[in-house]
């Protein structure tokens, strides 16, 4: 079966076209500045890579672009859009209604319709891409496949905060936790990786990028995990700011220039963590660069040894969770790649049995192990797949 991804921004659509059950990736693309100027799609088939440079106004123009991508003479890998047998969409928020993909039939749209008020920057996007792949697709099935769904395991300890209850019952604020196509397919991995069914794995799981979550997972379920209410609690991450004091927050609407609350919004979402303390960029590599040239007392170094110290605090908290652990795992585009984050997280916790193997860790050409012989908790790199996990979901809806 033919199956393609899409995961709808709101200026972005990012596709992968799969030949199921193999797991081949057939195509893949990224359609960039959606209704803005400079629109452009880039498409990859295998090592060949095309660019396309030409107004995409809209999402229905957008979705017409890639498939006509996938069914064109010199780029494409598909004769005509009916063969593809399925949509999968990447849907942020769930609520706590959906704790595993679902067939997307018109009570899932309602759901995903209500919840654009938890997630208002993503799920309206979500809905507008799965709406446009409809008009586009009809009578070919389409599943949605939500970042929430993984985390509705947490137990109510876990998932309230400290409000009054009535503040739960009434608007529904408490930890949903994000990023959960990543954290699934990890744990399934790493599971897979240490010879165990995954039902009896107990994992502290670290998804590092531009955004950063982790999750303390026992029996190959979420028990908690960083993220709250929204994306930006937790982790400091590439331009948010992670956990703070809330009372910082009317404290500055105190002031001139935050007494709106977009202006707090757009600071805190927008120009924090890791560009905020460095003043220089959100990229890692970048704030390596400049900390091996800047030395030890900069900005840059700064940023890495608070956005390291986050980590390793949560590490800590969720062993303690937990009680027993089989693995520490890494993976996103810091995780997997950045020794030096690695080293400063992973390092250091003899005391909770894990001895990380610092030669391993700097070998260039990677390893998935990188604990020492004896190690009670092992600590993996497993580079996640979520576009591969939401093929395999949908897949298996459809079948």
């Amino acid at each position: 079966m033919i199956v393609l991804v899409i995961n709808c921004g709101s200026s972005s659509i990012k596709y992968q076209l799969y030949d199921m059950p193999d797991k081949k990736v057939l195509a893949k693309g990224l359609a960039e500045k959606v209704g803005g100027d400079g629109s452009f799609l880039t498409h990859r088939r295998g090592g060949e890579k095309f660019g396309i440079s030409k107004p995409i106004p809209n999402h229905k123009v957008g979705i017409g672009l890639i498939l006509s991508c996938l069914t064109d003479l010199n780029m494409g890998v598909i004769e005509n859009v009916k063969e593809i047998g399925a949509v999968g969409h990447r849907v942020v928020h769930g609520g706590e209604r959906y704790s595993g993909a679902m067939r997307i039939d018109q009570d899932v749209l309602t759901c995903i319709e209500e919840c654009c008020d938890l997630a208002p920057l993503h799920n309206p996007p979500n809905l507008i891409g799965i709406h446009e792949c409809r008009n586009a697709l009809p009578g070919v099935p389409m599943v949605a496949v939500f970042d929430t769904a993984f985390h509705q395991t947490l137990p109510k300890q876990a998932f309230l905060y400290a409000l009054p209850y009535e503040i739960y019952e009434r608007y529904r604020i408490r930890k949903y936790g994000f990023h959960g196509t990543s954290h699934a397919y990890i744990t399934r991995r790493a599971a897979e990786i240490l010879g165990k069914p995954v039902d009896s794995v107990n994992l502290v799981t670290c998804h590092l990028g531009n955004g950063c979550s982790m999750a303390a997972v026992r029996n190959g379920k979420s028990v908690d995990t960083s993220m709250g209410f929204t994306p930006l609690a937790g982790l400091v991450m590439g331009t948010r700011s992670g956990d703070i004091d809330p009372a910082i927050i009317p404290f500055l609407m105190s002031k001139p220039e935050y007494a709106k609350i977009s202006e707090v919004d757009k600071m805190l979402n927008k120009k924090s963590g890791l560009l905020g303390i460095s003043g220089i960029s959100n990229d890692m590599r970048n704030l390596d660069e400049a900390a091996a040239k800047d030395g030890d007392d900069s900005r840059a170094q700064l940023a890495i040894d608070m956005f390291c110290r986050r980590v390793k605090s949560y590490i800590g908290q969720y062993l303690a969770v937990l009680g027993k652990a089989d693995a520490i795992v890494f993976t996103g585009g810091i995780g997997e790649n950045s020794p030096v984050v690695r080293e400063k997280t992973a390092g250091g916790l003899e005391l909770f049995g894990v001895m990380f193997d610092r030669v391993k860790n700097s070998d260039p050409a990677g390893a998935f192990d990188l604990s020492m012989p004896g190690s009670r908790i092992k600590v993996l790199v497993v580079p996640t797949d979520e576009e591969g996990w939401i093929a395999e979901e949908t897949f298996n809806h459809v079948k």
